[in-house]
């Protein structure tokens, strides 16, 4: 079984969203072919689900009405987790 390159994988995915936000950056890969052990995360697209909620952040577009500390509740309600917290308002963007 061939040996998979997660850093050259990792590299892609990073590239790709790059190129869909448009951007034109220079990355330094300190050790490349360096093998990166598996048990020290996952790739972004193989990540469980569970990690992003646990480890993750929601971008959340807050429809008019309900408060910031109502849908905060209804997150930790959802995902089943006892922290949850928001960075900044979440009022609706009024044109």
């Amino acid at each position: 079984m061939e040996e998979r390159d997660v850093t050259k994988e990792g590299m892609s995915f990073i590239r790709e969203i790059d190129e869909f936000c448009g951007y034109n950056r220079r990355w330094l890969v300190k050790l490349e072919g360096e093998p990166t052990d598996p048990r020290y995360g996952w790739l972004p697209r193989e990540r469980p689900i569970g990690k992003y909620i646990e480890y993750g952040v929601i971008n959340l577009d807050k429809p008019p009405g309900p408060t910031s500390h109502e849908v905060v509740a209804w997150v930790k309600r959802m995902f089943g987790v006892q922290r949850a917290g928001h960075g900044g308002t979440l009022e609706p963007h009024t044109p």
